[in-house]
């Protein structure tokens, strides 16, 4: 595989800082620049950002200086990885897709553009066909791809395939989500040491949506939304990594029993297993048959972060399946599976 130059918007903030350790020995892609707000640029990034990560920060990026997040401050890229906050993420990727520049975002912005894909690549890679009826830029070297909201992406994992399956029919889920997917500072502490916040603004909307555009269905220039309704809560609960989700699921073709729709997961193919993609994981989804599995604090980090725990699968008393699933928010839900994106994309040929 060739090596590509990348750039990183957005990279003082949480999600930038993990697309940054995440890339320091990625052997497809060299960090080439980093963008950030107009009080950073011009500074080298050891003295931008307030490094909150568990390792050191890599001194090929320290020494880096900070630019600000404009087109014509990232000549020579073959793409950049957007961390932008979705208060200035639309204007700035739409910009560099303008200037034929690929961007694998990780913000809300584009997510219901009707030929972005929102791609989860174990579940709709086809999806990454919606590129070429992409207009931002007509010569058709610039365009935006995202990838769903932290909750959405073990959601459509474990829904995969049960939806091979069986058919989903509804469903209702309920998130239990870490501080760390409020960014940083993120929650007061007098909010959430010893107590659970019963709301999460804006988010049970993207949870209710984002799912049934990843398992819907390509057609010319968009996707067919898959037409499964969804009932979502979200909480805010004092864990730090790692947002673990109890759904509830009634399906188009009930099991017969708790051991088929074992099988389900069990027998479930990965379809992108033969590209040898370096980010992802070697079981996707595992299914724990312990009843006390999967945990934030023991799971979150399986398979580098990228790995969508599943468990506690029972028969419903009113749906017909209840289970619990959960992946690491800020990787498999956020910067991880922004790089799975990007080797997808490049190993499909979008990226050249």
């Amino acid at each position: 595989m060739d090596s590509y130059q990348v750039g990183v918007l957005g990279a003082t903030g949480a999600v930038g800082q993990k697309f940054i350790r995440l890339l320091e020995n990625h052997p497809w892609f060299t960090i080439k620049a980093l963008g950030a707000s107009k009080r950073s640029a011009g500074k080298k990034y050891k003295q931008a950002v307030h490094w909150i990560e568990k390792t050191e920060l890599p001194s090929a990026s320290a020494n880096l200086k900070v630019k600000a997040c404009a087109p014509e401050e990232f000549k020579g890229v073959d793409f950049v990885f957007s961390g932008l906050d979705s208060s200035v993420a639309g204007d700035i990727e739409k910009n560099f897709a303008e200037a034929g520049i690929p961007v694998i975002s990780n913000a809300k912005n584009y997510r219901m553009h009707d030929q972005v894909p929102l791609l989860v690549p174990e579940v709709n890679p086809d999806h990454a066909e919606l590129i070429k009826k992409q207009s931002f830029d007509p010569e058709g070297n610039g365009w935006i791809v995202t990838n769903p909201n932290c909750v959405s992406v073990p959601l459509s994992m474990s829904l995969k395939p049960l939806h091979d399956a069986f058919g989903i029919d509804s469903l209702i889920v309920t998130s239990m989500q870490s501080v760390s997917g409020a960014g940083y500072p993120g929650v007061s502490s007098m909010d959430i040491v010893a107590n659970v916040v019963p709301y999460i603004g804006g988010e049970e909307p993207k949870v209710q949506t984002e799912a049934t555009k990843v398992l819907g269905t390509l057609s010319d220039d968009t996707i067919a939304f898959n037409d499964f309704k969804i009932q979502a809560t979200a909480v805010r609960v004092p864990t730090i990594e790692g947002h673990l989700l109890s759904a509830s699921v009634k399906l188009k073709n009930a099991p017969s029993s708790i051991e088929e729709a074992e099988e389900a997961f069990t027998n479930w193919k990965n379809p992108i297993a033969n590209l040898e993609l370096l980010s992802s994981p070697k079981n996707p989804v595992r299914l724990y048959k312990e009843d006390r599995y999967p945990q934030p604090r023991l799971h979150a980090d399986r398979e580098g972060g990228m790995q969508t725990a599943v468990g506690r699968l029972r028969e419903g008393t009113v749906m017909d399946l209840g289970y619990v699933t959960m992946a690491h928010n800020t990787i498999r839900g956020a910067a991880g599976g922004a790089i799975l994106n990007a080797e997808l994309l490049t190993a499909k040929g979008f990226i050249s």
